[in-house]
């Protein structure tokens, strides 16, 4: 689950010192959901998407509180828990409990349209789901995506990045003087400054006070900031 969450929109090189660290700090689902928002997003830093790690935060909470920290084994479960999509519950299934559900990231869309659709674009995911399910290792899930996700990260080096003739393909919008870059900016700064006042929340973020407010708002309505009376801090 951990993994998981921290590969989303972050390289495999970039997790793996963080991996390790996070579970040194966290080792279990009750060590997690015990620690303050400000422990998380510390051992967080560095890996960008602030956002992923107080949903992470909130789902070991969820599941503390619920299911005593186990996580549940059915897909329809899994994507019912806050902070989980479908990939991320297919590939809990898959890498957790070794059972079998078709799923698609990056790698594994290469593979498939490699394949199965070499000369076409706009391929769309129900079609490359049809080729997963009907190809799907049914006993070893788990080692038929480890092997999937290789094959496809060594087809990038050699054909090249065809999963961008996917329909769902979409070129990442620049960080830099984005909502996001504003986000983990405010978040960053509550992590080392806490009880900051929106001036001087605008002064460190170096963004308009608008665009600041927005955001702001946005972070308290979903729960990771709280302000109390001028100034923000984190919940």
């Amino acid at each position: 689950m951990v993994s998981e969450i921290m590969l989303q929109q972050t390289q495999a090189p970039r997790v793996v010192p963080k991996y390790l660290a996070f579970m040194k700090a966290f080792p279990t689902m009750r060590a997690l959901a015990n620690a303050s928002a400000r422990e998380v997003l510390a051992h967080w830093s560095g890996l960008g998407y602030n956002r992923r790690a107080l949903n992470l935060h909130r789902l070991a909470k969820h599941l503390v509180e619920t299911r005593r920290g186990a996580l549940p084994k059915t897909h329809a479960e899994l994507v019912a828990l806050p902070g989980i999509g479908p990939y991320t519950a297919g590939a809990i299934m898959a890498f957790a409990f070794n059972l079998p559900h078709p799923v698609l990231e990056t790698n594994i869309r290469t593979v498939y349209i490699h394949h199965f659709f070499p000369h076409q674009t706009q391929v769309p995911d129900s079609a490359l789901m049809e080729k997963v399910t009907e190809t799907l290792d049914t006993k070893r899930a788990r080692e038929w995506y480890w092997a999937l996700m290789d094959y496809g990260a060594h087809l990038k080096t050699t054909v090249g990045n065809v999963s961008t003739q996917s329909k769902t393909y979409t070129k990442q919008s620049p960080f830099k003087n984005s909502d996001r870059a504003i986000r983990g900016a405010i978040l960053k700064t509550l992590l080392t400054h806490p009880a900051q006042s929106t001036r001087a929340l605008t002064q460190k973020t170096k963004a308009t006070d608008t665009r600041v407010k927005a955001q702001l708002q946005n972070l308290a309505r979903e729960g990771f900031i709280k302000r109390t009376g001028t100034t923000w801090s984190l919940s």
